[in-house]
């Protein structure tokens, strides 16, 4: 387990990251009350939150985007085991510093957040959602950066302005968008298929059976709640698969290929390489 503090501005940004071979579970609080964001990579980890008497748990939280506020009554649980390490980023700041913020970005925090500014409780969720695939990539450069020094300081924080920048617009987006919460569960049903079939993943009019949506309905609410079409969707949590095996030396290409669901390698090679700006060999 690592857990680096670094302070950008009056932003406390933590980058948690963690493996284990066996099932592990490690709990932190805060020293103080903070409004924060946390983004989850793909790692897929367990989470639960406890506050007094009261909990919440997420139990899929692969590209899941979480703002909230919390205080040192608060406890955060991550469950971590072979197959889900724990990659998480958290920027926080605490409530008194959002005046001292640069760039307006304390009126934006008081204006599209006030449950977190204002709190009513020792923990109060604010708006959560699943990042969109340029919020994804920039979460998978930080963590596969290899910048030392002054360089990584200077890498992070354009990365860190960029993630809050994406996750604000998403906000105001989502805040545009009148939305029939009755295809919300069935649209993360979507979601859940998707990524339990990346090498096998069933055909629009299968996912359309299954959760009970006729195809055009399910193609126009999928990409208006998650940014992109189904199938590039899929294909973008396939290449992340793929990049997350080749980098951690679990797979070959080839076999990387194949366990997302490429046969053909020239094709997975392509759209990778469209995707990263490099070919999958090039990983170190």
């Amino acid at each position: 387990m690592t857990r680096d503090f670094i302070h950008i501005n009056d932003f406390i940004v933590l980058v948690e990251e963690g493996n284990s071979d066996t099932v592990e579970v490690d709990a932190c609080r805060f020293e103080e009350p903070l409004i924060a964001v946390a983004f989850y990579g793909s790692g897929n980890v367990n989470l639960m939150v406890n506050y007094g008497k009261n909990k919440k748990e997420f139990k899929h939280t692969k590209g899941l985007t979480l703002s909230f506020y919390a205080n040192e009554h608060v406890e955060f649980v991550h469950t971590i085991s072979p197959e889900k390490p724990l990659e998480c980023i958290v920027i926080a700041t605490a409530i008194r510093n959002l005046d001292k913020l640069p760039n307006e970005e304390g009126e934006i925090f008081i204006e599209m957040l006030q449950e977190l500014v204002n709190p009513k409780g020792h923990y109060v969720e604010g708006p959560n959602f699943f990042m969109t695939p340029e919020m994804e990539h920039i979460v998978d450069a930080i963590f596969s950066n290899q910048y030392e020094g002054k360089t990584k300081m200077m890498f992070l924080r354009s990365q860190i302005t960029s993630l809050l920048s994406h996750f604000f617009g998403q906000l105001a987006l989502m805040q545009e968008r009148i939305s029939k919460p009755k295809y919300r569960d069935q649209l993360n049903q979507v979601r859940e298929i998707l990524l339990s079939r990346l090498d096998n993943p069933p055909s629009l009019a299968e996912l359309s059976r299954q959760i009970g949506l006729n195809t055009t309905k399910l193609k126009r609410e999928f990409k208006e709640v998650f940014g992109v079409p189904i199938f590039k969707y899929l294909q973008n949590e396939r290449l992340s698969s793929a990049h997350k095996l080749i980098s951690q030396k679990k797979a070959t290409v080839q076999e990387a290929a194949w366990q997302v669901g490429y046969d053909s390698l020239s094709s997975f090679s392509n759209a990778f390489a469209k995707k990263y700006g490099y070919r999958p060999s090039q990983i170190k």
